[in-house]
Formats: C-alpha cells, sequence, structure tokens
C-alpha cells in the first residue's frame, strides 16, 4: 500500500509500505476513504515530538471502510463505514473507564498513538488498535466531509475549550485564534448557550469565517491598538466569562490573564511549545480557573448525533480537497494556511 512516511525533521515520502494487517485480536483494519491533515503533523515534521522515529507513517485522522477485523473484535464487521478518532481507547484501563483515554494504559500511557507510537491514517490502509472501543460508527446517510472533522479538533474544540471552560447560557465567551481549533471551539459553544462569542484573529479571511459559519457574534482583529479595551467593551466593561486561548504561544495566553473576569475561566486549548510566566499573584485573588489538557475524544459519538441531526455542520472547515496521492501538495497549502485562506484540506481516495 502507499502511505506517508516520516523520515526525520523535514523528510517525508508517499513511497509502498507492507499492507496493513490485523495484529492482535482487538485489531480493526480500515481502507483510508478521507483523511486530513492536523497541525501537530506540522509539529512532528520540524521535529518537535522526539517519540515520532524515522519511518513512522503519520495521521491521526480518517474516515473509511473496514476490511479486516480480529478475531476479539464484535461490534464491527467488514463492510462497516467508520471514524477513525486521534485517541485510542482500551475500555479497561482505569482512564478509560472513566472517560479520560487520552491516557490510556493499555497504549502507552497516552491515547494518541496514531501517526504517533505506531502507523497512522495518511495511507491507504490503517491498523486500529483496540478497534471496538476506538472506533465510530458513521450514521447511514452522511458523507465523510460530515464527519472527518469529529476524529479530532471538533472533540479537542469542544472538550477542551467548551467543556473545560464551563460554558454556561448567557456567557461571553472570547476565542484568542480563528484556526481549525478554535473555529471548532466557536461553533460548539452555543450548545451551552453562550450569549456572546467573540473571534479574535489577525487574519481577517478566518475572523470572516467564525461569523460567517462558525458561530461568532463578533470579531476582534488582535494586531490594531486597542483590541483588547473593545473586548472588554463587548463584554460590558468587566471582561469575559470563559477566554479560550487556541494558538499555543506566550502572548495569547498571557493576554487571556487580562481579559477574564473574576471567577471566569481561562481554557487553554493550543498546544504550547514554550513555558509561559504565570501571574499567580495576580490570579489567585481574582479566583481565575485555568484548564488545560490533551482531547479524550468521548463526545465524539454526541456530536455525531448532532450532525445527524442536523444541528452541527462541520464541512465549512474544509476549505481544499486532494487526492491521497497528493499528500505532498496537501501539505504545502496547509502549512501556508494563511496565504491560501486554507483551513483544513480534505484528503479523498
Amino acid at each position: 500500500m502507499k502511505a506517508l512516511v516520516y523520515h526525520g525533521p523535514g523528510h517525508k515520502e508517499w513511497e509502498d509500505v507492507p499492507d496493513a494487517h490485523v495484529l492482535e485480536p482487538t485489531d480493526v483494519v480500515v481502507q483510508v476513504d478521507t483523511t486530513t491533515i492536523c497541525g501537530t503533523d506540522l509539529h512532528i515534521l520540524l521535529g518537535d515530538v522526539p517519540a515520532v522515529t524515522d519511518g513512522r507513517i503519520l495521521g491521526h485522522e480518517a474516515v473509511g471502510t473496514v476490511v479486516e477485523t480480529g478475531t476479539a473484535v464484535g461490534k464491527f464487521a467488514v463492510g462497516d463505514r467508520v471514524v477513525v478518532p486521534a485517541i485510542t481507547s482500551c475500555g479497561t484501563c482505569p482512564y478509560c473507564r472513566t472517560g479520560k483515554a487520552s491516557h490510556c494504559q493499555s497504549v502507552g500511557g497516552i491515547g494518541w498513538i496514531l501517526g504517533h507510537l505506531v502507523d497512522g491514517t495518511q495511507a491507504e490502509f490503517v491498523r486500529v488498535p483496540f478497534g471496538d472501543t476506538s472506533l465510530h460508527r458513521v450514521p447511514q446517510g452522511l458523507t465523510d466531509e460530515e464527519v472527518i472533522f469529529l476524529s479530532d479538533i471538533f472533540p479537542t474544540g469542544y472538550e477542551m475549550g467548551v467543556r473545560n471552560g464551563a460554558v454556561s447560557p448567557g456567557d461571553s465567551v472570547v476565542c484568542i485564534g480563528a484556526g481549525p481549533v478554535g473555529l471548532a471551539a466557536m461553533a460548539t459553544a452555543h450548545l451551552h448557550g453562550a450569549k456572546r462569542i467573540i473571534a479574535v484573529d489577525l487574519d481577517p479571511f478566518r475572523r470572516d469565517r467564525a461569523m460567517q459559519d462558525f458561530g461568532a457574534t463578533h470579531a476582534v482583529d488582535s494586531g490594531v491598538e486597542g483590541w483588547q479595551e473593545e473586548i472588554r467593551a463587548l463584554c460590558g466593561g468587566r471582561g469575559a466569562d470563559v477566554v479560550m486561548e487556541a494558538v499555543g504561544i506566550p502572548a495569547t495566553l498571557e493576554a487571556s490573564f487580562d481579559l477574564v473576569r473574576p471567577y471566569g475561566h481561562i481554557a487553554n486549548i493550543g498546544v504550547h511549545g514554550h513555558p509561559v510566566t504565570l501571574p499567580i499573584d495576580r490570579l489567585w485573588i481574582e479566583n481565575i480557573t485555568i484548564t488545560m489538557g490533551l482531547v479524550d475524544g468521548v463526545t465524539a459519538p454526541m456530536l455525531l448525533d448532532l450532525v445527524a441531526e442536523g444541528q452541527l455542520d462541520i464541512r465549512p472547515m474544509g476549505t481544499h480537497t486532494f487526492r491521497l496521492d497528493q499528500m505532498h501538495e496537501a501539505y504545502e497549502v496547509f502549512g501556508k494556511a494563511a496565504s491560501n485562506k486554507a483551513l483544513k484540506v480534505v484528503l479523498r481516495r
């Protein structure tokens, strides 16, 4: 089969590799019909994730068709259409039993293994460990494009931003960063009754898309003088109830400290590669709650139901479409997302 293989920082190739096969009784092999590229894949190519070694097939998001099952698999059969999620869950360890699959103990202490510790989804076929407790069946009648982003960014935005941020009815919510995961957080904030959703970004294209397609009620350009005062004015002068940080650099998290009201929540969604100074001497007396973490993916079935019922439309996230064998071209576009007006790329068999 063909797959995108990592060969060290800055090097990847779409090349022939051995076919994916069942290795353990709980495995499911899925034909990849649709996949995408994550910002984490770009970090891997920069050498920022040393656990990814030479020869690893990249990717951790897909929609596909079951082509082989292990002897212990009972929930899925050949021919079933499934979402392959970013998080793998054994379903039996203490973390998985309590909905914390991001730290599944049966797969190395971390649920993100595809394209990380084992071969991933940017390939013609992928082996999914613990298929019964990891895969999600695609509701009948839904297209791949309607569900592909439920493999990672929508559960991430919802769980790490909306749920961790304790968004409540009537809240004013600020999301710093209108990239894919920030847009996913904004698109799901209305599920908890947010009254005001403010998108903050330097890019006018992303600010416009946040307003048009992802539920933002206001958009603020963080590149102009006085942008923080503009946000405070929109929030009635007291600061936001919830600030979601979806960039992953010190400056944006530090801005969150200045924008949240007393008793407010800061939900860190961005992946940070550098330490951030925490002004705890100021924040403790304001009763601020700060959360962070890796997605568990436990809300994917609920989000799938919302898509099936027409209550959530994730299709606008896909701005560019390629064939699987155009993997290099897709990475070029996604790697220069701002200049290409790209949110997420979709790669189809």
